[in-house]
């Protein structure tokens, strides 16, 4: 790696770094409670990647309003709690942990009495967190219809609409389970337009999708064909009447609910802005709704900082969550993905970094956050006795870059507000 590409990189992690600030659980909590009164009794249920650091952050701010709770969150996600129980589970596929913690979460809902507040910290992941399957469904066929979509590169709307029908927590279930005076919704966004009823599938929120869009999401994806009997017949008796809807808009139980939102994928965007105009970079901000295949969208933001006139460094922007179609059987998240295809398109350019990368550390089945591409990285690739194009062919990015040099290694960072992407051109040929 050049010196060149090496400053780059420090500077595109010390951008990443300074977006990561920005929506950290404990600080974007007390700025939201920042004189607000505390209920006096709370009933607490945080289920999400950044679950535990909520939690923590929550007990500090409670204290002894605290009466019971449970804090569910992905493995190696977890720290110690106080007041809460800790509980790990499965993700992105729903394991028997998953489906235990669903139903914990749902009895301490159903706790709460009436002089009681429910909390709810959520944070994404809590679809497969906190995965109780439907009545008559077994957590081997939630998983394999789950799986199948995954791997289909199904959007979130799409898994959303499935997932929604084939469990209980979702769709806003939580909130229908519980008898508290109030439901208070703590949220940290990792889901294009901060929308309640999408992230964590709404285990508080009205659902807008029906059994038959959970449906037409399989059929769509080339898979209906493909799902467990039982999770068909449940889809399929629900869009004819015979199974109960998740709540709907209107619903007299959601009137409890009071959401607010502590931090998103724009606040992240916002932080690295500022941290890279500090440095004398001119900023463009793309957008914070990045979505479609990785793939693709990594050659479209090569091509654009390789069409830039020459002039003053820049750092382009954007954030969202890319899907990955799998075809072959290589291991890679949809950030590394999305970085090889960058690198690809960007070979031998000098003036083009790029840092792709989740928010919650952790891209796909692997232990990186994502990886940096620059004009380089296919040559060293090359060096290394790995090629580009058969890596990216068999979805194998996370294997490229291991032995090329540009994973990207955080740990899990305590948050998730989805996948960050910044590109640096250079001044100069």
């Amino acid at each position: 790696m050049s010196t060149r590409s090496g400053a780059a990189r420090e500077e595109l992690e010390a951008l990443f770094r300074a977006a990561l600030a920005a929506v950290e659980p404990g600080g974007a909590l007390r700025r939201a409670l920042a004189g607000t009164p505390l209920p006096e009794r709370c009933v607490v249920v945080a289920i999400g990647k950044a679950a535990a650091a909520l939690a923590a952050a929550f007990e500090r701010e409670a204290g002894a309003r605290i009466a019971r709770g449970v804090a569910i969150t992905k493995d190696g996600h977890g720290r110690p709690l106080a007041r809460l129980a800790l509980r790990e589970a499965g993700h992105p596929l729903p394991d028997a942990r998953s489906a235990a913690a669903g139903a914990e979460a749902l009895a301490l809902a159903a706790s709460a009495q009436p002089d009681e507040t429910l909390v709810v910290l959520l944070s994404g992941g809590a679809s497969a967190l906190a995965s109780c399957p439907a009545p008559g469904l077994g957590l081997a066929e939630l998983r394999e219809t789950t799986e199948l979509l995954l791997r289909a590169g199904a959007e979130i709307d799409e898994l959303n609409a499935v997932r929604k029908h084939l469990t209980q927590v979702s769709g806003g279930r939580l909130a229908a389970a519980s008898r508290a005076r109030e439901i208070v919704v703590l949220g940290i966004s990792d889901v294009p337009g901060d929308d309640w009823a999408t992230l964590g599938s709404g285990p508080c929120a009205a659902d807008p999708s029906t059994y038959g869009d959970a449906l037409a999401a399989l059929a769509r994806r080339g898979v209906l064909e493909r799902v467990p009997a039982a999770a068909r017949r449940q889809l399929e008796a629900g869009a004819a009447g015979r199974v109960p809807e998740s709540l709907k808009l209107g619903d007299p139980r959601l009137a409890r609910v009071r959401s607010r939102w502590l931090a998103s994928n724009r606040d992240a965007l916002a932080a690295a802005s500022e941290a890279g105009r500090a440095r004398g970079l001119r900023v463009h901000g793309l957008t914070d709704r990045l979505r479609g295949e990785a793939g693709r969208v990594g050659r479209r933001l090569a091509a654009l900082a390789r069409a830039l006139a020459p002039g003053p460094p820049r750092l382009l922007l954007a954030g969202g969550e890319t899907t990955v179609t799998v075809r072959g059987s290589g291991r890679g998240g949809r950030a590394q993905e999305l970085a090889l295809a960058a690198a690809l398109a960007l070979a031998g350019d000098r003036r083009v970094a790029l840092l792709a990368a989740g928010t919650d550390g952790s891209d796909g089945p692997t232990p990186a956050a994502g990886a940096f591409a620059d004009g380089g990285t296919v040559a060293r690739g090359t060096a290394a006795g790995v090629d580009a194009r058969g890596a990216l062919a068999d979805n194998d990015a996370h294997g490229f870059f291991l032995r090329e040099g540009g994973c990207f290694v955080t740990g899990p960072t305590g948050t998730n507000v989805m996948d960050l992407v910044l590109v640096r051109v250079a001044n100069g040929a």
